[in-house]
């Protein structure tokens, strides 16, 4: 049976509360913790590192979903995955050896995925996406949270979509950036089942409540007969 997948973004939560945050994610039934890392090169801003990582891991009953947006992800992913990641996407656009940083990855048993940003053609990842858990498709410009969806954006869901059955590829389609009650049923009927929200969870009084909400407005959209999302993060 389909199912929508939910990883809240620490990045909207109170740094200095995290620990709060993700009790509040366990509590409202995330699937994830979404943690995104910046260097402030790769993106114009700067956040945390393995520390933080490493820390986090010691508090969450939850997977962690690594974002790297970094330049040069081949020199320092192994920091993150001795930090506890257990989920680690790393950019296209910032990864000559794409393959082999992935083969990296799934050798120290976490999950590999691939990110690609609003101008990056979708088709770019067809000869990695069989080897790829998941693919999270950026439908803001990366570097800041609480920025306005980018409607185009799922158009480009369904053509991964696509190209992931005609590859064979078992990946699961991951969005994020301004997933809301509205968005996220745009991008569930065009194929994405994990979906990343940060503001419209922690932006608000209750979270626990905005989680639920968005997950109802996504499962809502759910087609029949789609592809299960399996073995994400049931294997972790």
């Amino acid at each position: 049976m389909d199912r929508i997948l939910m990883a809240p973004s620490i990045l909207s939560a109170d740094f200095t509360r995290l620990a709060d945050a993700i009790g509040l994610a366990e509590r409202a039934g995330a699937d994830l913790i979404h943690v995104d890392v910046m260097d402030g090169h790769f993106v114009p801003n700067l956040t945390i590192g393995p520390p933080v990582i490493k820390a986090l891991k010691g508090v969450s009953a939850l997977p962690l979903d690594v974002h790297l947006m970094i330049d040069n992800p081949e020199a320092t992913v192994e920091w993150y995955l001795d930090a506890g990641a257990d989920m680690v996407t790393v950019h296209a656009e910032a990864a000559p050896h794409l393959h082999r940083l992935v083969q990296v990855i799934r050798a120290a048993g976490a999950k590999p995925g691939v990110s690609i940003n609003p101008a990056t053609p979708v088709d770019v990842l067809r000869d990695i996406l069989p080897d790829l858990d998941s693919v999270l498709v950026m439908s803001v410009n990366p570097g800041f949270g609480g920025q306005s969806f980018i409607e185009p954006s799922v158009g480009r869901v369904a053509r991964l979509a696509a190209l992931i059955r005609e590859t064979g590829s078992a990946a699961v389609i991951e969005v994020d950036g301004g997933i809301t009650v509205e968005t996220a049923p745009l991008v569930v009927a065009a194929g994405a089942r994990m979906l990343v929200a940060g503001n419209a969870v922690f932006g608000y009084p209750d979270p626990i409540a905005a989680l639920a909400r968005i997950r109802t407005a996504a499962e809502d959209a759910l087609p029949g007969g789609s592809q299960p999302t399996t073995g994400v993060v049931d294997s972790l």
